[in-house]
């Protein structure tokens, strides 16, 4: 039972983890305008994300651009957009991976050592898609905070953490969680499967009582 809410707890995790990685790959607030230096009346609020940028003016009207050209974006935002991306495909086919498991666990209740490697793939799936969104979001949040206290940086081009990244950062977590606890189900199924099987001087003890009892029937025999 406990290893039932072990698995369901896991697909859980993994799929809202997938879902934040969607929404998290696609919101626009991945960069906010910071409002410094005494502004209390704001106008407009600027979003930049991975595809587009976006224009809040009062939080009612809201204008939003997809970046131009390819050529003209950043190296940096170009591999966060590759890795975003190979994420999300990868999320899909862990949490895909990770039905099939918990599946095939329940159709084999006859054999409950048997594990499908289903659920190790999904574990490892799951934890590199964690890896994955750490990468990007941990590398922008962290170039964020330190162009905000550089002094050398201009006022208007100060940014603030977006909720895109807090998206991204509870997702990574939840996508860990459920690759670690995958993991440690797989390996404690294959544990325990190991240790169910006699070990082979037990078995050649066995066959030499077997052998010994049955040389002391036949001279009673006799």
């Amino acid at each position: 039972m406990s290893c039932c809410a072990l698995q369901i707890t896991g697909l859980i995790f993994g799929g809202v983890g997938m879902v934040g990685t969607l929404a998290a790959t696609v919101m626009p607030q991945w960069r906010v305008s910071a409002f410094i230096e005494g502004n209390i009346v704001v106008f407009e609020t600027i979003w930049e994300g991975l595809w587009m940028d976006c224009i809040s003016q009062l939080g009612i009207r809201l204008q939003c651009k997809f970046y131009d050209s390819l050529l003209a974006l950043s190296l940096s935002l170009e591999m966060f957009r590759a890795l975003m991306c190979i994420a999300m495909g990868l999320s899909i086919t862990a949490f895909l991976m990770g039905i099939a498991g918990v599946k095939y666990t329940h159709r084999t209740k006859e054999d409950p050592q048997g594990v499908s490697v289903f659920m190790l793939a999904a574990g490892i799936s799951f934890l590199l898609t964690g890896i994955l969104v750490l990468i990007p979001v941990s590398w922008t949040g962290g170039s964020i905070i330190r162009d905000f206290y550089d002094p050398n940086v201009p006022v208007p081009l100060k940014r603030e953490l977006g909720a895109a990244l807090y998206v991204g950062w509870v997702s990574s977590a939840l996508l860990i969680t459920a690759g670690t606890m995958y993991c440690s189900f797989w390996c404690l199924a294959d544990t325990s499967q190991k240790s169910s099987y006699p070990s082979p001087s037990h078995h050649r003890w066995h066959k030499r009582d077997f052998a010994r009892g049955k040389s002391l029937g036949m001279q009673a025999y006799v």
